[in-house]
């Protein structure tokens, strides 16, 4: 706690000797933007219900054209200090923030930021923000694939809390974060413990891209809280003007029950290659695994747990960097039987997934 104090004292001291700063004074810049994302997504094991699969939360509705994500943002930017509201709607919120109550759900991003020095690059952000792990987004145009990995489904899209960000030069972003916990608005009912995580990003030149993510914490109430270790690894690499390749590895241990020093693992790796066929035209490539056999992430009563390798094939065609249309196809397999099946389950799954996409920025 006094380590905390002394920390919150020289944040505080820093940021009064920075309002003395003239570009205080300067007027900041509003921007807005927005993000629509329609698909139609064809599941081939023509699942029950309204999920496609429980473990998916982008474009998971089967034979149904649907809108995956609606986003309105407004964002302030100044030298010294920025903020940004986003509102969303779709199948992602409600597949994704399930657990929020109310209005809650509602918000994409919610948060205000402070530079902590002369120099602005160190800053203090607070709020409901994207999450800091992995190299995936639920905006779809700014991934390389149509669909989420699994490595990204089955870890954080967003945080709330706060972020402590560092960038010494343009080669490093070192940054430490406070949550409310793993992918949560509102702490887990009867959890009394904050979780934490850091972010290390390398960028040597403009191919190169390197980072390491943790998390360290719990999605347990107090009475039963298990602690969550987790790590995430990801490179992305410009070999060519046309060709990049991105590859992660993600592998996390939880606590079998409170106190005990046994853990459950899982991990899971992902690659991606990524072909630019023109000006208009793109095609990815990607192949994944993930493995779960205690079901920490995606429980299941399989002999082996969740265990599934998958590869998908897409093409994009963008007439205009505002719109993007994209055609998926992904098939998943496993020695057990986990993917539902007309009200069964079976090893294998198929679908094809179609998107129109567009951006506004003004």
């Amino acid at each position: 706690m006094k380590k905390l104090l002394y920390i919150a004292l020289i944040l505080s001291f820093n940021i009064v000797n920075a309002q003395t700063d003239s570009s205080w004074k300067a007027a900041p810049e509003v921007k807005f933007s927005g993000f629509l994302d329609v698909f139609y997504s064809y599941d081939f094991n023509k699942p029950e219900g309204d999920n496609r699969q429980d473990f998916f939360f982008n474009h998971n509705r089967h034979n149904e054209f649907n809108l995956n994500l609606g986003l309105i943002k407004v964002e302030l930017n100044h030298d010294k200090y920025r903020a940004a509201l986003a509102m969303q709607t779709g199948t992602y919120v409600n597949d994704n923030y399930a657990a929020e109550p109310g209005a809650l759900k509602l918000i994409n991003e919610a948060t205000v930021g402070v530079s902590l020095n002369k120099k602005n690059n160190l800053w203090l952000d607070a709020g409901i923000m994207g999450s800091y792990i992995g190299f995936e987004s639920a905006i779809s145009t700014d991934n390389p694939t149509l669909t989420r990995s699994l490595s990204a489904a089955s870890s954080p899209f967003f945080i709330t809390g706060a972020q402590l960000t560092y960038s010494p030069n343009e080669k490093w972003d070192v940054a430490l974060i406070l949550t409310n916990g793993w992918q949560r608005i509102q702490r887990v009912s009867g959890n009394s413990m904050l979780s934490g995580g850091t972010r290390l990003n390398y960028h040597p030149s403009e191919k190169i891209q390197l980072n390491w993510s943790t998390f360290i914490g719990t999605d347990d109430p107090d009475t039963t809280r298990r602690m969550r270790y987790f790590n995430d690894f990801y490179g992305i690499f410009q070999l060519s003007k046309k060709f990049n390749i991105t590859a992660g590895f993600d592998f996390g241990f939880q606590q079998q029950a409170k106190d005990s020093s046994s853990y459950d693992s899982w991990f899971t790796p992902v690659v991606i290659l990524q072909y630019t066929i023109n000006d208009k035209w793109k095609t990815a490539l990607r192949g994944e695994y993930f493995g779960d056999k205690a079901g920490i992430i995606i429980p299941s009563v399989s002999p082996n747990g969740f265990n599934a390798s998958g590869f998908s094939l897409n093409f994009d065609y963008s007439p205009t960097p505002s719109l993007v249309c994209r055609i998926e196809g992904r098939m998943l397999s496993s020695k057990d039987d986990i993917f539902e099946l007309n009200g069964g389950y079976t090893n294998t799954n198929f679908f094809i997934t179609g998107s129109i996409a567009v951006n506004i920025n003004r």
